[in-house]
């Protein structure tokens, strides 16, 4: 893992790159890009409600940090809330929409567990299956086997499978500045998992626990041999259709992004020093596949996550099974990962739990109570501030 502290060990967690090369280290004032860029002050939409007076500061405070622009969206038994801040278009000043669809990254994990367990549910797998009985052969190489890992260890990161995304040649290629001439490139899932399988594993599957992106990309293709359809499609079917997740899709190959939406920003560099922002909005998010390509808007991520911890996708043994978690680090103990789930104990001693994602100039947290009566969704147009944990604690800690 290239990462140097434990903060930056939760952005891995949280983040589609979880390698902290994605998100690089904050800066307190970034300069905004020149040339054909116009400067927009940011500003806040809408007046702040009540009990969320807050979580508007908080996302108002990282807008001034630097931040572009911030949507965030909260349900409570008391309603709905909806605080924005900031910019959607650096060039056109647009403000930051309640609606705006964005990239989630790695909070498609969580889609992708759900149908694993949906299936489990049918009884046509079983997660203690072998990942080799449902895909032979694939995870072979440089100490991996996938006879030794089961179909778990996979979803709660337990596997010791490299993560693609820490290969050095990758990260130059997608992380760095080098981007600019890659967006477009198509990725196959096998490509991604070579990719992962030219490095030794982290570890003995089972024993420990570290974040890789290649764990998911593997799901999504047994997704695909046990039902015989692509992935996003038994997503769509399972999920997205039943909830009426409209604003939520799976792109593939599209590089463009849904109406409404903004622009995401990236500096592509891991060096606090840098200073151009780029404009990142297109990009092919086949890199990402079953690990993180999915786009949504701040409702449906919520209707998502809300379904979801109330029981309504899953029956109770899977259901258990999903909220299961094992520790990430001794030096995180309020931090938990289940099946494609994550739980965090917040400062004032409440639980929440969901995903976080973060792919290029794209970076979000989902977060709701157990019980699923208070949710949080929110997204930032960039990828260079790390501490998202302040709206989190705003909106839950009340």
């Amino acid at each position: 893992m290239h990462t140097q502290t434990v903060r930056h060990t939760l952005v891995a967690l949280v983040a589609f790159a979880a390698t902290g090369a994605l998100v690089a280290p904050a800066t307190a004032s970034p300069t905004l890009p020149t040339a054909s860029t116009q400067v927009v002050s940011p500003s806040t939409v809408g007046a702040p409600r009540g009990d969320h007076d807050a979580t508007q500061r908080a996302i108002d405070a990282m807008v001034r940090e630097g931040v572009p622009g911030i949507v965030a969206q909260a349900r409570d038994r008391k309603g709905a809330w909806s605080g924005t801040a900031g910019v959607a278009d650096l060039r056109t000043g647009r403000e930051r929409q309640g609606g705006d669809r964005y990239r989630v990254g790695s909070i498609t994990k969580t889609f992708v567990a759900t149908v694993l367990l949906q299936l489990e549910a049918q009884g046509r797998l079983d997660l203690d299956d072998s990942v080799d009985r449902w895909l032979p052969g694939v995870v072979r190489g440089q100490g991996h086997d996938g006879r030794r890992i089961t179909l778990r260890q996979l979803l709660n990161h337990t596997s010791g499978i490299y993560s693609y995304t820490d290969d050095p040649e990758f990260q130059q290629r997608v992380f760095g500045i080098d981007f600019l001439q890659h967006r477009y490139d198509t990725w196959q899932p096998r490509q991604l998992i070579d990719l992962a399988l030219r490095h030794a594993p982290y570890f003995a599957p089972g024993a420990d626990w570290h974040y890789s992106n290649t764990n998911y990309v593997l799901a999504g293709l047994v997704i695909e041999k046990v039902t015989g359809r692509p992935y996003a499609k038994e997503v769509e079917r399972r999920i997205l259709r039943p909830l009426g997740l409209h604003a939520t899709s799976v792109p593939g190959t599209d590089t463009g992004m849904p109406r409404p939406s903004g622009r995401a920003y990236s500096k592509l560099s891991a060096d606090p020093a840098a200073t151009k922002i780029h404009d990142v909005t297109e990009l092919n998010p086949s890199v990402a596949h079953a690990a993180g390509e999915m786009i949504s808007n701040s409702a449906d991520l919520q209707r998502f996550y809300r379904a979801l911890l109330k029981g309504s996708l899953l029956p109770p043994e899977q259901q258990k099974a999903l909220t299961e978690t094992v520790p990430l680090s001794p030096d995180l103990p309020g931090y938990g990962y289940g099946l494609g789930l994550m739980s965090q104990k917040l400062s004032c001693g409440k639980e929440v739990w969901g995903h976080g994602g973060g792919i290029h100039g794209s970076d979000s947290r989902a977060a709701v109570t157990e019980d699923g009566t208070h949710s949080l969704a929110m997204n930032f147009n960039s990828d260079w501030l790390g501490d998202r944990d302040s709206v989190l604690e705003a909106e839950f800690c009340r």
